[in-house]
């Protein structure tokens, strides 16, 4: 099984080429949506998150409010540091896990893991390829204010990420996202068919 990381900078479409790269056979599975199921109420992660950050980045039902805690952390470097090391630990072991899960199962060939703090939090160890999603920062910026994210919150969050030419440095494959559908899935199809190529000559 070739496990595959899809990373990039915020906007640049990750999910777009990981939805697409599940559509041609791969397994997807979500880091965020991970981060997610780790925070729930009574979970170790959410412990920890209440203990260091209070019951003020909790809704009524205990649930983490996630507007309000990427609020806290992405103004405070040191609060974001806190959390990631609450985190991140977490979403690993879960991904490892669903990984031996499909290892075992034996159908799965490519397993795709939507990952964008990918190589800031130094995970690159737990794929073997890792795939960078590009596109140009007024693109970017367009399609993050089109969600409805303000400038203000774009820029703290752009800024708390490694740099897109860092991480196009360390990449083995890049999709370039800026040219319309069309282009991105031509560029997920000759990634898939590399892919492909590449399983064949790989011993699990």
């Amino acid at each position: 099984m070739i496990i595959v990381g899809v990373t990039g900078g915020l906007g640049t479409g990750k999910s777009t080429v990981a939805e697409l790269l599940g559509r041609q056979g791969a397994l997807v599975m979500d880091a965020d949506h991970m981060a997610h199921e780790v925070m729930a109420p009574r979970r170790a992660a959410w412990r920890k998150i209440r203990a260091a950050f209070g019951a003020r980045v909790l809704q009524a039902d205990g649930a983490v409010d996630r507007a309000a805690l990427a609020r806290r952390v992405f103004r405070s470097p040191r609060a974001r540091r806190a959390l990631e090391r609450i985190v991140h630990p977490a979403v690993f072991r879960e991904i490892r896990r669903r990984l031996r899960q499909a290892r075992l199962a034996g159908r799965v060939r490519v397993a795709v893991v939507e990952l964008p703090l990918l190589v800031e939090a130094g995970a690159e160890r737990l794929v073997d390829i890792v795939v960078v999603v590009t596109a140009p920062d007024r693109i970017r910026r367009r399609r993050l204010q089109q969600r409805g994210m303000p400038r203000e919150e774009i820029a703290r969050r752009t800024a708390a990420q490694l740099a897109l030419s860092a991480k196009v440095a360390l990449a083995d494959y890049v999709v370039d996202n800026s040219d319309g559908m069309a282009q991105t899935r031509r560029q997920v199809r000759q990634l898939w068919t590399r892919l492909q190529a590449r399983k064949g000559r790989r011993r699990d």
